[in-house]
């Protein structure tokens, strides 16, 4: 009778009960499967190699169970056995998704991804606390890393170029913590970034001179702000026969060239040994006839030697730091300056600052999420013990949409900038009109 009057009761209990017994049968076969796959030779087959023979044993293996599944169970269950055994499990699927720009597990039952810069809440969720570690301890093999107790922490990356981080317990109090940054297969150039309004065609065309005309530059933003994909969109702009080395904690770099040396650094063993950092690989580099040095992000007294590598012929060098203004990357970078142990006073260090730098870009994330080259300015001199910056450019938010999206508009300063000369020795001219005060036209198509 009680079914009868909430007949919404029975069909839950019966969709539970469905995936209860689907949940045992794929526990049932990803246990099979594993006791009776190679999972070393499995792994050396191409994809869909791979593919045909685990379908094959699935077949058998249900036939054995004598377990009656319909053909889109079938291929749910073999797809999500594979992810489960040879992926990062339920978290694979987004993987394959390239709208989705990070995946954010919050312990075994909290999955969330964010899309368009917008965050979503999924269904998705780990069987338990030990399959969510075990994800994350595939992660740390596949690049000679690891994370225990004693090491609690993980910066690593995918196959695909994607950023990880991972921590546990006892640092992480709920439980493990993944965080993965997705870059797409193909990195955004300058005028995809145009076209989603990141900034605009008379802004491309400046940073496009700059580069070639081997300009130092800074990057600075938030998280997410989009520095490692306007860095990858200039690098393309570097000439051809040039040779670039890259340093980064973890490798999330795709320069758009040829003749690039990629190099990581190493964290210590569990003897506390064998540590490699970022300054170290910047030392070395010097000693490898660089013509340009790119940074993924400075982040202590490397920055330092990235700035006397500036000053004294390596020009054309670019890298990121996190920060929430122009001013504050500035004030960031002098404290970096300050942990190399330089006994200096402020004075001479800022000066330093100013002869090596000669722009800064400074990125965020507008009301809405979407991402904006918020400023474009150039360092000019010192005023005092004051490092002097002239806008260049400016994204001017002036409120939000009915959907909560920033309303604003890129202009230009009114400013000439002094670096024209500098890009007139390397024979490329713009026109001056082109810095005239003015509201500038959106190139978005969306």
């Amino acid at each position: 009778m009680r079914d009868k009057l909430f007949p919404h009761r029975q069909q839950g209990a019966s969709a539970e009960h469905e995936r209860s017994r689907f949940g045992e049968i794929k526990e049932a076969v990803h246990r099979r499967l594993l006791e009776t796959l190679n999972l070393v030779e499995a792994q050396r087959l191409p994809f869909d190699e791979l593919y045909e023979e685990c379908s094959r044993r699935v077949d058998r293996l249900l036939d054995e169970q004598k377990q009656p599944v319909s053909a889109p169970e079938k291929r749910q269950l073999l797809q999500e056995v594979m992810d489960e055994i040879f992926g990062l499990g339920p978290v694979e699927g987004f993987l394959r998704d390239p709208s989705i720009s990070d995946i954010l597990v919050n312990g075994p039952n909290e999955v969330y991804i964010e899309r368009e810069g917008r965050l979503f809440k999924q269904n998705a969720r780990f069987r338990d606390t030990e399959q969510l570690m075990q994800v994350i301890h595939r992660i740390a093999a596949r690049v000679g890393r690891r994370i225990d107790e004693s090491s609690p922490m993980l910066d690593a990356r995918l196959l695909d170029g994607s950023r990880v981080n991972a921590i546990i317990p006892p640092l992480a109090l709920d439980g493990p913590t993944l965080s993965i940054r997705r870059f797409g297969a193909i990195p955004l150039d300058m005028p995809r970034l145009v076209e989603i309004d990141t900034l605009t065609h008379e802004m491309a065309e400046f940073l496009e001179a700059a580069v070639r005309c081997k300009s130092n530059i800074l990057v600075s933003g938030g998280t997410g702000a989009g520095k490692t994909t306007l860095l990858n969109a200039m690098s393309r702009y570097v000439p051809e026969g040039e040779r670039v080395i890259t340093i980064e904690d973890a490798a999330e770099l795709q320069l758009q060239r040829e003749h690039v040396v990629r190099l990581e650094t190493r964290p210590p063993n569990i003897e506390g040994k064998g540590e490699v950092t970022q300054r170290d690989l910047l030392r070395n580099s010097l000693r490898m006839r660089p013509d340009r040095i790119l940074i993924g992000e400075v982040r202590g007294a490397e920055a330092l030697d990235m700035l006397q590598a500036m000053n004294t012929g390596h020009e054309g060098s670019m890298t990121t730091v996190h920060a929430n203004s122009p001013r504050d990357a500035l004030s960031r970078v002098e404290n970096m300056v300050a942990m190399a142990g330089l006994n200096a006073p402020v004075r001479v260090l800022r000066s330093q600052m100013t002869s090596a730098l000669h722009l800064l870009i400074h990125l965020d994330r507008v009301s809405g999420g979407r991402r904006k080259a918020v400023s474009i300015a150039e360092v000019v001199g010192m005023e005092g013990d004051v490092i002097t910056l002239h806008d260049l450019f400016r994204y001017a938010q002036v409120g939000v949409d009915d959907e909560g999206n920033a309303l604003g508009h890129f202009e230009t300063c009114g400013v000439r900038p002094r670096i024209l000369d500098r890009f007139r020795t390397f024979g490329v001219c713009l026109p001056n009109d082109m810095f005239l005060r003015r509201q500038l036209v959106s190139g978005a198509t969306t």
